[in-house]
């Protein structure tokens, strides 16, 4: 079911890439929007582990880099990779001291999982065990690769929205059917809101399927929700100036967005998870 939901949403995501490059310039907006979608699709499987990496400035975390760094989550990632039957990402510190952490990848073999600084400084052991297990969690159910199609397309379809309101009055002398000013006009306003609902259906379900992964493979839901009540204090107090195309991938909100921005929220409310967590004490273990 989840496979079906995702498919339709991706789908709508290229759909409105279509529907607005015809909307800004008319059947050559509409070629335009397609070429648009297949490219963004393709450049999102192969090359957005490596934006969204760049993107933060992230720095690989080995035993010969960053090896502080390894030595506290190296060991503990590899053991909850064993328990969940997945290969060793690679590990990645972000230096930001905003507590966050995302994973990314187009699979569980080629996946990555990074860290700000702020969540290492922030979270004792049993804590950061309970934010990798989700990350890895993310990785187990695929996830990485739908968030990754998400964002990659609903930046493209933001940014077909900007340039809307320089091209959406424009008319092909050899289109009749060129573009609606007005449809340009609707599509700069409609577009961002449409693409974030979007990122956001995609994203809210798999956040708790992630929390469910993390308690059941530490063992308890308790470290997670100690850190998920730590991260929702000390984000807010230590804003993270990330992208919005991006703002879904990670485990806790990093934007602090108000008043109606919170209608567009890509996460479910931390409160929610907390209970849906609480409610897995007594549950067996998955190993």
């Amino acid at each position: 079911m989840n496979a079906i939901k995702t498919t339709l949403l991706l789908g709508l995501l290229s759909g409105m890439l279509l529907l607005g490059g015809q909307a800004i310039g008319g059947r050559r907006g509409l070629f335009i929007g397609l070429i648009m979608a297949v490219l963004m699709n393709f450049f999102s499987y192969f090359f957005s582990e490596k934006m969204a990496l760049s993107m933060y400035q992230a720095q690989p975390v080995t035993e010969q880099e960053n090896t502080q760094v390894w030595r506290r989550v190296g060991p503990m990632t590899r053991q909850l990779c064993q328990r969940m039957g997945l290969p060793m990402p690679r590990l990645w510190v972000i230096p930001d001291h905003s507590p966050n952490a995302f994973a990314t990848g187009r699979n569980p073999e080629h996946s990555s999982v990074a860290f700000t600084v702020g969540v290492l400084e922030l979270m004792d052991d049993r804590e950061l065990e309970g934010v990798i297990a989700h990350e890895l969690g993310h990785i187990k159910h695929r996830d990485i690769l739908i968030s990754s199609v998400a964002a990659t397309i609903g930046a493209a379809i933001t940014y077909m929205a900007q340039m809307a309101i320089f091209f959406g009055g424009s008319r092909s002398e050899d289109d009749e059917e060129g573009s609606n000013p007005l449809a340009g006009i609707l599509m700069l306003f409609l577009a961002p809101i449409a693409a974030t609902l979007i990122q956001m259906a995609i994203s809210r379900t798999r956040e708790y399927s992630a929390d469910d992964a993390a308690a059941r493979y530490t063992g308890s839901p308790d470290g997670l929700i100690s850190g998920l009540r730590k991260l929702e204090s000390w984000s807010k107090r230590i804003p993270m100036d990330a992208s919005p195309a991006t703002a879904h991938m990670f485990i806790i909100k990093p934007l602090s967005g108000q008043g109606m921005m919170r209608l567009f929220s890509t996460h479910p409310a931390t409160e929610e998870r907390i209970a849906r967590l609480m409610a897995l004490r007594g549950a067996p273990a998955a190993f």
